[in-house]
């Protein structure tokens, strides 16, 4: 079944409702075998779409994800990138800041973990980070150290302003952002986090500051809400994902990374005259 991206893009100036937004929908593919089919057809042409991507050398593309505990976004990266070339894939995943990261602008550590043209980048949380834990926990702007601020409306609407006019500049640069809110039910996460509890090899991935985050559920949600609405742009979308069903997650998010590469259309460096001289001569060279 061919799946329409358009149909998970938050629009600008339009209005969402999480709690109107389905986490579970009818899945893509009819059995699993037919889900491997899927997205294995999906990674061998994002590794084509890469190998153009990386030879023209005109285009970054920055894909983010953001999510709740649990969502599935470490899995998605794994399945959906399992085909490209390590050598022009990056990805960083943003922990609490450093001394040395507080002693700069909350955009400042990201920036510095940018792609090259020619490359991807993957963000698993971002600095998108600034405006959802820290909107929750307004506290943690304690260690900000930040002159004259204070957690209200106009520091938020001033985070989501730089947020737009940094992306703004990327995009006018050749930076193409893909931004995934994977929407993840709380049942569900709380299945994940028993999961992770029952299978010794999962234990490592939960903590017990991932469970006392769950009592703030609502909090995130709202936070989440707003960063959407504030943040997404024709150039710069969101795309909320129904991740209660990670197979199908997985699918829609492969969808929107080859709509989004394919829309570039890029192709590779034609050879100049000079350049084509060039290699007839070595061409003669290496028959002698």
């Amino acid at each position: 079944m061919k799946i329409d991206p358009e149909i998970f893009r938050v629009l600008a100036d339009t209005d969402i409702r999480l709690k109107d937004c389905p986490t579970l929908i009818k899945p893509y593919y009819r059995t699993k075998k037919e889900y491997r089919q899927m997205l294995e057809e999906d990674t061998k042409e994002l590794s084509e779409l890469q190998s153009v991507l990386n030879a023209s050398g005109q285009y970054a593309l920055l894909i983010i994800f953001q999510a709740m505990d649990a969502a599935g976004k470490d899995g998605a990266i794994k399945h959906v990138m399992s085909g490209v070339n390590p050598q022009g894939c990056r990805v960083y995943s943003f922990k609490q800041p450093t001394e040395k990261e507080l002693k700069h602008d909350f955009l400042w550590r990201a920036v510095c973990q940018l792609p090259e043209r020619g490359e991807i980048g993957i963000f698993n949380r971002s600095y998108y980070e600034d405006v959802l834990v820290v909107k929750v926990h307004p506290e943690i702007l304690d260690r900000q150290n930040l002159p004259d601020m204070k957690a209200g409306t106009d520091l938020w609407e001033d985070r989501y302003r730089s947020i737009r006019e940094l992306e703004a500049h990327l995009h006018r640069n050749g930076t193409r952002i893909i931004k995934f809110f994977l929407h993840v039910s709380k049942e569900e996460q709380r299945k994940r986090l028993l999961e992770r509890i029952d299978i010794p090899d999962k234990n490592w991935k939960l903590s017990l500051a991932d469970f006392e985050e769950r009592k703030y559920w609502d909090e995130y949600m709202d936070a989440f809400e707003k960063c959407l609405l504030a943040t997404t742009t024709d150039n710069c979308p969101w795309y909320f994902v129904p991740a209660d069903d990670k197979n199908n997650a997985r699918l829609i998010i492969s969808s929107v990374i080859l709509k989004t590469l394919k829309d570039l259309k890029l192709s590779y460096p034609h050879a100049t005259k000079k350049h084509y001289h060039q290699l007839e001569m070595l061409r003669k060279k290496l028959e002698e």
